[in-house]
Order: structure tokens, then C-alpha cells, then sequence
């Protein structure tokens, strides 16, 4: 099977179920933005590589799943409205997140101040790829159509998530976080 198909050489593609739209359809833009986050996630955790630090292989699998949660919230943005979606967000995938943000908000110290974004490469790309989770969040609630509640408030949650993931793996690796001054 080739990668390449040439059906979209004329600015148009495929939306699951073989629907045809152009490459600016709000559905488009939106499980593409979901799908160039899911790619900085997967540049962040490559930094990861050579470092160590207590909890490294728990990050990681926390990682796989929200990455494998991205698929499915690419799945159901790419189904158009009235069609069965093959894979769809819960709540359990959205409280799964609230835990682990609880967690780790309370192994590193608490935020008297807004910070810049950075510190260590993984964390730094981590805050890209929340920037970019909200931007799909935007996207998504542009589509007009009804999108499963669950999706938003994934993408809302996940953004959140991203958040303190760059702060605790940063803490984790000593990286100090610079704060905003006013």
C-alpha cells in the first residue's frame, strides 16, 4: 500500500466514511490542529530519552494514553454529523486527567505568579503543545455542528493537563520556571 493516494492534490480530502471536503473545512482544521499537537506531545516525550527521574515510566505511560485519547478525539472531529463514531471520549478519560493533575499539582510547589513558558525541552515543548490543544479547542467549537460534549471538555481538561506536565516534568529535571514580572 502507498502513502500516497493523490485525492487530495486538488485541496480536497476525506473525512471518515468517505465524505469529501475541502482541506478548510472547520472539521479539517480541527482534527489537524489536534493531530500537530499529538506531534509536539510525541517531540516533548523525545527529550525525555536520555533523562532520568523518579516516576519517568509512569509519565511515559500516562503519555501513550493521552496520546491514544488524541486519536480518538481526531476520530469522532473527523465523523461527520449522524454517522456512528468508531472510538469516542468519555468521562472516565476526562476524570482519568483530573487525577493525574491533582497528583502532580501537589508534588511541585505552588504557583505564586504567572510563568513564561520553558525551562527544559520537554517542558517547553510541552507548553506548545498546550497552546495547540487550545487552538483545536477553539477549532472544534467552530465546527457548529454537534460535537460529543466529552470531546470540549477534553480538550479543555487536556490543556489544563499540559499545563502542569511541563511544570512537573521541568521540577522534575530542575529546571527552574521563570516567572512573569510586572
Amino acid at each position: 500500500m502507498k502513502i500516497y493516494t493523490k485525492s487530495g492534490d486538488k485541496g480536497m480530502t476525506s473525512l471518515v466514511y468517505g465524505e469529501r471536503v475541502s482541506k478548510t473545512d472547520p472539521r479539517v482544521e480541527a482534527y489537524g490542529t489536534v493531530d500537530e499537537a499529538n506531534s509536539m506531545i510525541g517531540l516533548a516525550l523525545s527529550f525525555l530519552k536520555n533523562e532520568t527521574f523518579e516516576g519517568k515510566e509512569e509519565v511515559l505511560a500516562i503519555f501513550h494514553k493521552v496520546q491514544t485519547s488524541l486519536f480518538h478525539v481526531g476520530a469522532e472531529i473527523s465523523t461527520p454529523a449522524g454517522k456512528e463514531v468508531k472510538w469516542t471520549v468519555t468521562a472516565d478519560q476526562i476524570t482519568e486527567l483530573e487525577q493525574i493533575i491533582d497528583k502532580w499539582d501537589e508534588k511541585i510547589p505552588p504557583l505564586k505568579n504567572f510563568i513564561l513558558p520553558g525551562g527544559h525541552q520537554a517542558g517547553a515543548s510541552l507548553h506548545v503543545a498546550r497552546t495547540m490543544i487550545r487552538r483545536a479547542e477553539r477549532k472544534t467549537i467552530a465546527i457548529g455542528e454537534n460535537i460529543n460534549p466529552y470531546v470540549l471538555s477534553y480538550l479543555n481538561r487536556l490543556s489544563d493537563f499540559l499545563f502542569v506536565a511541563a511544570r512537573y516534568i521541568n521540577f522534575n529535571l530542575n529546571e527552574t520556571e521563570r516567572e512573569l514580572h510586572q
